[in-house]
């Protein structure tokens, strides 16, 4: 299959698996997930969905088995919604790339912060310095 239309339907499934989160579940367990990516074999046979988690240890184990409890029902529904002639084998994998990017943001900021505060002190040692 060409894999123009192989990213295509990546790309929608993408689409309609996030709506299907946001606005069908209706688990309660289920909090702040985004869909990251989806990867599809090349028959398009399987997908495997990309989600990012958010919040503490307990919120994402049990939106995790929120996800994983509703497999069924988003398989049923990208196979209403998507006109294929089979509806690929759906699996989640937890995507912790938001996690790692956020946390470098923090180290980046971290940095940031002690640089000014160093190049303050300089700044007033000088000052302090050139006035006595």
């Amino acid at each position: 299959m060409s894999q123009l239309r192989v990213e295509k339907v990546q790309e929608l499934m993408k689409q309609e698996i996030s709506e299907i989160i946001l606005r069908e579940l209706k688990d309660p367990r289920i909090g702040f997930a985004t869909v990251t990516s989806v990867e599809c074999t090349g028959d398009l046979r399987e997908a495997k969905i990309y989600v990012s988690l958010m919040g503490s240890e307990q919120q994402v184990k049990d939106s995790w088995a929120g996800l994983m409890s509703s497999l069924g029902f988003i398989r049923r529904e990208i196979g209403k919604r998507i006109r294929l002639r089979f509806t690929p084998e759906l699996t989640f994998a937890l995507d912790k790339s938001l996690d790692y990017s956020a946390h470098i943001q923090e180290l980046l900021l971290k940095v940031q912060r002690e640089e000014q505060a160093q190049r303050k002190a300089q700044s007033e040692a000088a000052d302090n310095g050139g006035a006595e």
